[in-house]
């Protein structure tokens, strides 16, 4: 794949979404529509080194490909992260971002004929808000879709509203938070618990792991224990 140039970036919008998660909205002027796979990545390069490859940070696209020039990025203020600090103090509406991308290759399956796992934490979900929601614009075919999300309280839980009415227009879609530091009325505990006993009965199935890397390695292994095919696991690490 050819590396794609540096391009500028104009904030437009900023939002707020929990204590410690914003959500910047970036369109790139000199394109007519910027165009991109769910899943895929963008590259900011960050005046915050002398050195590019100290500079340069990846955030997953949040949103979806919608025929416009801008896109939306969900970013955790990582405490003590030089990029992320730069990201929550200096940049404001009307800010430029120097930017390359879209990039990567975790995207969604070509066919959607098995069951569809999304197991993420954190921030990881903001490439399978872009994957679902493209699904059911495009009405692209598929069996079951589950979202499995795991944080510690109800109060980061992102997306969390729009996410559950998707399951009232999305067929066979479910949103699965899972708290780990709270008790409340959904699932407790962490996401492997949820993907097990859904997948009790061994049942054809792909995986997407998007989140932390301790989450990821254990839910590789656990499924590679359970009898699925890694080739039907694919991974993106976030931290």
């Amino acid at each position: 794949m050819a590396l794609q140039p540096w391009r500028k970036g104009i904030v437009t919008k900023i939002d707020d979404h929990t204590h410690n998660t914003r959500r910047f909205w970036v369109q790139v002027p000199e394109l007519d529509v910027f165009d991109f796979v769910p899943g895929q990545f963008v590259t900011l390069d960050l005046p915050i080194d002398e050195k590019p490859n100290k500079r340069w940070r990846s955030y997953s696209i949040a949103s979806w490909p919608d025929g416009t020039n801008t896109f939306e990025l969900l970013i955790v203020h990582a405490e003590g992260g030089k990029g992320t600090s730069y990201l929550f103090n200096e940049i404001k509406v009307g800010s430029e971002l120097t930017l390359r991308g879209a990039q990567g290759v975790f995207n969604l399956p070509a066919v959607l004929n098995k069951d569809l796992f999304l197991i993420c934490t954190g921030t990881g979900i903001a490439p399978f808000r872009s994957m679902v929601h493209y699904i059911k614009l495009h009405q692209v075919p598929h069996k079951n879709i589950y979202l499995i999300y795991g944080c510690r309280n109800k109060a980061d839980l992102l997306y969390y509203e729009e996410l559950t009415a998707l399951e009232e227009t999305l067929t066979g879609f479910r949103y699965l938070p899972t708290l780990s530091r709270e008790h409340w009325e959904g699932h407790n505990g962490y996401v492997h618990k949820v993907y097990t006993e859904l997948c009790a009965e061994r049942q054809p199935a792909y995986f997407l792991l998007c989140g932390w890397r301790h989450m990821i390695d254990e839910a590789r292994t656990v499924l590679l224990e359970m009898g699925y095919d890694k080739k039907s696991i694919l991974q993106e690490l976030y931290g």
